[in-house]
């Protein structure tokens, strides 16, 4: 009866989705935050990951902190999950083609008429830099495009999300330098070079530096799409300016020094790189390497992938509470999985997503239902932001009851 009711809240919100999109009020249900992090692992349904004994860190954490029981990435593939966390929207984007960086001359998805959408399959090419008001891609139900998924996997493969009009081509980034706030986009094996122009990096080489003689070798350990920021024109226009809200996990600015020095942004977002976040690549070695099959269960993960992004979120979750910053005011940490394995029915796009506090108990779990948009719909209520694009829909919660909103 719950999911039932559930379905048709989400139905309602699709129907009204042109109504509640853009910029809304700023919700509430959660207390203020300081400090929020959000980590991103890659690619693993919620089953794949609770039970998983090559996961402990991850199993534990969920024990001790606050556990969403039905959660759902929106669609795929990555690119797709990473925009609708932070801007509540695809924004006419339903693919990992990288920027089109600094051209000025194209016409973003949201902005072209009649509407179109970037995919994967046929390739779009680059994605337009995102700015302006405009219509944004519906996420069917049972995708049938052939692009990524030719069977149900979007959400549950029963709900579906009509395109929004007045959809913004804006992030929490954006709001939060509207009202003066900091954030940062902590990205693994990012190039000493930055973030500009880079669509893959190997933490030194890029996919425009890589010399000839070695790019069959280029391991694309950064990779553009699981940094949804710089997709947009605003953030691409910062980084021409030499801005420092894109850094690495290691160096000056990076991750480990901010937190060493509890010097942190109000929202900090968190990407391992592709060997660390169990996403794999084939040629970065055993432990690397992508799992051996997707049918959305644990037999045909590879084990070695699944423990070494686990001890890396081990390790960024034990920095983060290391951190004066964690000692201070009212901060909340997430865990979220971008998307499940592209496996097909009877599997679908639920992800393990958990929430800690420094302020509420814990040991909680929740079986309401929430997507990537309550997620950001959450974060906005914590930040005093305004909802943002499909966050605003009467159908998207507050995650209140594990973020300790309702104590």
């Amino acid at each position: 009866m719950k999911k039932n009711a559930a379905t048709l809240l989400l139905c309602v919100g699709a129907l009204a989705g042109t109504m509640f999109s853009a910029e809304g009020p700023v919700p509430k249900g959660v207390r203020h935050l300081d400090h929020v992090f959000v980590i991103l692992m890659e690619n693993h349904a919620y089953g794949q990951i609770v039970g998983n004994p090559n996961a402990p860190f991850a199993n534990s954490y969920m024990n001790s902190a606050n556990t969403a029981t039905n959660y759902f990435a929106i669609g795929h593939p990555s690119s797709t999950n990473y925009l609708e966390i932070v801007g509540g929207s695809n924004f006419g984007v339903r693919s990992d083609n990288g920027p089109d960086w600094h051209n000025s001359a194209c016409t973003p998805n949201l902005l072209t008429n009649p509407p179109a959408t970037n995919l994967d399959t046929p390739n779009s090419g680059p994605v337009c830099p995102i700015y302006g008001t405009g219509t944004d891609a519906a996420t069917p139900a049972i995708d049938v495009s052939g692009n990524e998924c030719t069977a149900p996997c979007d959400i549950d493969g029963t709900l579906g999300i009509d395109a929004a009009r007045n959809t913004v081509g804006k992030t929490i980034a954006d709001q939060l330098a509207d009202k003066g706030m900091t954030w940062k986009s902590y990205q693994e094996s990012l190039p000493p070079s930055g973030a500009d122009y880079a669509t893959y990096s190997d933490g030194y080489f890029t996919d425009i530096t890589v010399p000839g003689n070695i790019a069959g070798d280029f391991l694309k350990l950064y990779a553009a799409k699981h940094n949804p920021f710089v997709y947009f024109r605003s953030v691409q226009d910062g980084l021409k300016a030499g801005a420092k809200n894109i850094v690495g996990f290691q160096g000056e600015g990076g991750l480990y020094e901010d937190l060493s020095a509890g010097k942190v942004p109000a929202f900090s977002f968190i990407a391992p790189n592709q060997c660390n976040d169990q996403h794999g690549r084939g040629n970065g070695g055993s432990q690397c390497d992508f799992d051996f099959q997707s049918d959305g269960t644990q037999a045909g993960l590879n084990p070695a992938l699944i423990y070494v992004g686990d001890l890396e979120l081990r390790n960024i979750v034990h920095a983060i509470h290391a951190s004066r910053a964690w000692q201070q005011g009212h901060s909340a940490i997430v865990v979220v999985y971008d998307e499940n394995d592209y496996s097909l029915a009877p599997n679908n796009n639920q992800v393990l997503t958990v929430v800690e506090t420094n302020h509420g108990r814990g040991g909680r779990s929740s079986n309401r239902f929430y997507t990537h948009f309550s997620l950001l719909r959450s974060l906005e209520a914590g930040l005093g932001l305004p909802c943002l694009n499909h966050a605003c829909d009467q159908s998207t919660s507050v995650m209140s009851d594990l973020f300790g909103g309702d104590e």
